[in-house]
């Protein structure tokens, strides 16, 4: 990370090499000596988690703030969804009916990068979950068009790492699931979802309950898959049954491509109600 800021004081970095080189006493092997910025262990104890989440918070904003990154397209969608080119292998008959979301993904995300790098590409930048399946898939797409996309990863109990389409400046890693929900949405300016499991509801559902609530200004919201959505979730029993109003219905739209999906987007300022400003 660049800091080109000027000042008076004294470096970290040059405290935190002179550091290293004090002589070897009882006192400086202690953890104790050790510079409370430079020591893991520290870092990583219960009383200092209100400063690990904001870092997490700090970290991905002033980079994407440094690479000129001020709105972006959320691609959410399942990590087990596979590339056409690999649906013999997919575990269930499903999930190979459905890789066909693969591909209408990375088309939607290299028709979206063409847009944004021909508007100097600061603007519509995609971001994904930086994984496998419908997330390789878009940050696959922004590859194609020559672009650049970001990839915001967790760490997981089992072995991850990005996908090799996401670009290496912009991907970043989270401990905190509710820091990294916080910079998908921060500066989103379209919300595309695809079919997906667990994870995918959860942020499908967050981002709803911040629209419905005034909490995040409206934005399209465009679920990829009329019959996968309207087979897992009886979006009409909980208008029916009171729980959400029947105007709640009419903040996201069902679309099938890419290319639907654009003119969603592109049509969006001379048709949609706005909500209230996002608080961020």
């Amino acid at each position: 990370m660049k800091d080109d800021r000027q000042s008076p004081f004294r470096d970290a970095h040059m405290d935190r090499k002179a550091a290293e080189g004090v002589p070897d006493t009882p006192q400086t092997r202690s953890p104790a000596y050790a510079l409370a910025f430079a020591d893991e262990e520290f870092l990583c104890r219960d009383e200092l988690r209100p400063v690990r989440l904001q870092l997490e918070l700090l970290k991905p904003e002033m980079l994407m703030n440094e690479a000129g990154i001020e709105s972006t397209i959320v691609l959410f969608g399942g990590a087990r969804i596979p590339d056409p080119v690999d649906k013999a292998s997919a575990r269930t008959e499903t999930l190979a009916d459905l890789s066909r979301f693969y591909d209408e993904a990375r088309t939607f995300a290299r028709l979206m990068t063409e847009k944004s790098m021909a508007s100097g590409g600061r603007e519509n930048v995609v971001v994904t979950g930086g994984g496998p399946g419908v997330m390789e898939a878009g940050n696959r797409g922004a590859v194609d068009a020559g672009g650049q996309s970001i990839g915001l990863n967790i760490v997981l109990p089992f072995e991850q790492a990005p996908n090799h389409y996401v670009t290496p400046d912009l991907s970043f890693n989270f401990h905190y699931f509710a820091i990294r929900k916080m910079h998908f949405l921060m500066r989103a300016r379209a919300i595309c979802v695809f079919p997906g499991g667990f994870g995918t509801l959860d942020e499908l559902f967050e981002a709803l309950t911040l629209i419905q609530t005034g909490r995040m200004e409206r934005v399209p919201f465009l679920l990829f898959g009329r019959a996968f959505w309207e087979s897992i979730i009886n979006w009409d029993a909980l208008s029916d049954a009171g729980t959400i109003s029947a105007d709640d219905l009419d903040l996201f739209k069902f679309v099938e491509t890419a290319e639907e999906a654009i003119a969603e987007i592109e049509g969006w300022g001379d048709t949609a109600k706005r909500g209230s400003v996002p608080g961020r």
